[in-house]
């Protein structure tokens, strides 16, 4: 490496020279068996470029800028799979963004393939977001974005899963606010991209990262508790094993046997769903077995290895999955069994092949490395092609589209078969329409019913595994609304809201030339801005809604005269402002408080402006909280609650730092689900802790029991959260009490 390397770059310190130079260095050997003639050469040249792009700039921790890119880089070709050229534009995928330089220059510079990777790396900057437009905004346009790179230039997503990768393995310097909007978008979006991508490693990083910042307890806790029972794991496993591997060496199969805990955040889903405790939680881990063998026998050697297995162990029939006849949609191939282990434990085991574990490993990467020389089309293939058809719809909204699509990316997937035998792959729930849809739009534009295994059923019919249908088709039909109430596929939900536009835009035709109309008599054009003045006044979320409500008489054109005209422009009344008992603070004002510091809500200490808590997780004080300005107001919302994460993902610019205020005088009401054996006196003792030990107003209790076990729901008013965690404590106490539950319905 010449001595001149980075001549323009200034350091603050020679240490900080040594280790961008070593992370150069490391970046070079992660590339070593992929370079061809001049390509370590060209790797120095963007390297040099990125550096001195980037000089003045710093990251949140302090370190240089550059370190960023270097570990991105690193990311795409040791853990993502990717060469030279992916690493190069994960080098340069800040520099559009971040600095002067243009998409055009780094043609210029490095030629058209990486500036349109670069382009699609580079997140959109400017984008209209109508404040009264809830379902609109930045967040979702670059998810969008996001979405249509991944159907033009796959590698696109693949460098933005490393990026997104390190930013959130370096998240502990960013504020707390930033944490969890980082987060939320990580897990609305690029966690199941990556699952949906085959790269599950970095999909399990990305979920266990995203529970620790957003529920940090949490995380804190399954994580001591693994470390705890780590040496007693390790022994089960080792015992587990140990026939096994007897086995596998006496038939001579080349293997590696070996146990993995399962990630925090699956332990937390499986707590969380099945209400059990982490002592509860019967496969903490799961043994996994790679066989050595070559391709035309690998197959086999899984199914030996299987029957080895199940000659130690008993298996349960129900829990058997062979995605090695029938891999998964992004190309995933194992087999997983669940035996029954010694002292009565179920152990999940997981068989396949080297190859099976580099695809299951780096997914879409190794994917087309090992699909070199075959030309059949492949299912993720076919689910690339399946985005690109979505996404076609331009001018769908971009929240909608990002949802439909997402529903895809995470679903089990079913197997159905055409008429002639053929097959194709659906989500799990996924109706007769949606198979009609998956085929051509036409089709499902059409469809009036279908025949599943030769039975006439409706279009809304839930498909299974293993169906063959055949789709009747009428054209009279027309989609209505209501085939988005049980469709559930992405491309069905896109091409029918594509449809029922287009009805709505024939009746909006009308009311479009109203408007001209009038607009005319004002002096004033129908341009994009007066558009999107009057958008905001009727509180529609575009022209088409615009002119369809003219057309229908839902808007009246009388409230032009609310409007005053400057020029070519409608200048609409004074903005409608939020009223408290205090003062009147606007959207804006809330904004801005929350960038001066947090919200404080509740108490005398509380800031002057109007709020509500959230009935869909219903917070008290104690509970990790933030704002979210609704058209409505400022809602408080948990962190946790079921809707935080897509509010956050899509609306950060709408997220406001919220805190609770110290106040005693205030109760809440709050619910908990109590369920036990229903013994003599259980409901009298549980009466006790609630109104006699700890004199808590109980509003309500409702119990039902069945062959003597009870569940019963009770409503009380709490001052903060620790108040409900002692009570919590004191019931799980009582002698028959099994599990309490916080119940926000």
């Amino acid at each position: 490496m010449r001595s001149t390397i980075l001549p323009n770059y200034h350091f603050d310190t020679e240490e900080e020279k040594k280790i961008i130079l070593r992370e150069y260095k490391a970046l070079l050997h992660a590339l070593k068996n992929k370079f061809k003639k001049g390509d370590k050469e060209f790797v120095r040249t963007v390297f040099e470029f990125a550096a001195n792009a980037h000089k003045e700039m710093r990251r949140k921790s302090g370190e240089p800028y550059i370190l960023h890119p270097l570990a991105v880089a690193k990311i795409t070709v040791e853990e993502v799979g990717l060469g030279v050229t992916s690493a190069c534009c994960a080098l340069l995928h800040d520099v559009v963004e971040d600095t002067v330089y243009s998409i055009e220059d780094m043609e210029k510079e490095f030629g058209s393939e990486i500036a349109k990777i670069i382009e699609g790396l580079t997140k959109i900057s400017k984008v209209v977001d109508n404040s009264n437009n809830t379902t609109t905004s930045l967040q979702a346009e670059n998810f969008r974005k996001i979405l249509i790179t991944l159907a033009e230039d796959p590698r696109v997503i693949l460098i933005k899963l490393a990026d997104r990768l390190h930013n959130m393995r370096t998240l502990g310097s960013m504020r707390r606010d930033k944490q969890l909007k980082i987060a939320s978008e990580t897990t609305y979006i690029f966690t199941p991209l990556a699952h949906r991508l085959g790269l599950y490693e970095i999909k399990t990083e990305l979920e266990d990262l995203a529970l620790k910042y957003t529920q940090p307890e949490t995380y804190r806790h399954i994580v001591q508790k693994l470390a705890d029972s780590k040496k007693e794991r390790n022994k089960y496993i080792n015992e587990f094993i140990k026939p096994i591997k007897a086995q596998l060496e006496q038939f001579d199969i080349n293997f590696e046997i070996y146990g993995r805990a399962k990630s925090i955040n699956s332990i937390y889903t499986k707590m969380r769903d099945k209400k059990v405790s982490f002592e509860e939680v019967y496969d903490l881990f799961a043994i996994r077995i790679l066989v050595d063998a070559p391709r035309e026998v690998e197959k086999a050697d899984c199914w030996r290895v299987y029957s080895i297995i199940t000659n130690s162990y008993r298996p349960n029939p129900e829990r058997l999955r062979d995605w090695i006849s029938m891999p998964k949609g992004n190309g995933y191939e194992a087999l997983h069994t669940t035996v029954m282990g010694p002292e009565g434990k179920w152990v999940e085991v997981q068989i396949r092949s080297k190859r099976m574990n580099e695809i299951a490993e780096k997914g879409l990467a190794a994917h087309w490395k090992y699909k070199e020389g075959n030309s059949s089309e492949s299912k993720l293939d076919a689910f690339l092609h399946s985005i690109g058809e979505t996404i076609r719809s331009r001018d769908a909204n971009a929240a909608e589209m990002v949802q439909d699509i997402k529903l895809d990316l995470f679903t089990e997937e079913i197997y159905i078969y055409t008429p002639k035998g053929d097959m194709r792959v659906l989500p799990a729930g996924a109706t007769a329409l949606d198979f009609a849809f998956d085929v051509h739009s036409e089709l499902g534009a059409k469809c009036i019913g279908a025949k599943v295994n030769h039975k006439l059923v409706p279009i809304s019919h839930h498909l299974n595994s293993g169906d063959q249908i055949e789709i009747i088709t009428s054209s009279k039909q027309k989609p209505t609304e209501d085939w988005l109430k049980f469709v559930i596929t992405g491309k069905a939900k896109t091409r029918i809201r594509y449809y029922l536009k287009e009805e709505k835009r024939k009746i909006g035709i009308d009311g479009q030339e109203l408007l001209e109309r009038k607009l005319k008599h004002l002096g004033v054009p129908n341009n994009a801005y007066n558009q999107q003045e009057l958008m905001q006044f009727f509180k529609v979320l575009s022209p088409l809604d615009l002119y369809y409500g003219i057309a229908l008489d839902v808007i009246d054109l009388n409230g032009l005269k609310a409007f005053t005209v400057q020029g070519d422009k409608l200048i609409p009344p004074p903005k409608e402002i939020i009223h408290t008992n205090k003062k009147e603070v606007d959207a804006n004002a809330i904004k801005k408080k929350g960038k001066e510091g947090e919200l404080i809500i509740l108490g005398e200490s509380s800031d002057n402006i109007v709020y509500k808590l959230a009935t869909c997780c219903q917070p008290i004080p104690g509970d990790d909280v933030f704002g979210y300005i609704s058209t409505e107001g400022l809602k408080i919302h948990r962190v946790n609650c079921p809707n935080a994460q897509s509010l956050i993902a899509n609306h950060g610019d709408r997220i406001v730092k919220t805190k609770w205020a110290k106040n005693k005088e205030i109760s809440f009401l709050t619910g908990i689900t109590v369920t036990g054996l229903d013994d003599v006196g259980i409901i009298q003792g549980i009466t006790n802790v609630i109104t006699g030990e700890l004199k808590m107003n109980m509003r309500s209790m409702s119990i039902e029991s069945d062959d003597g076990v009870f569940s019963g729901t009770i409503k009380v008013y709490v001052h903060n959260i620790e108040e409900l965690d002692i009570l919590t404590e004191k019931l799980i106490a009582l002698e028959g009490i099994h599990t309490v539950e916080r119940n926000d319905a």
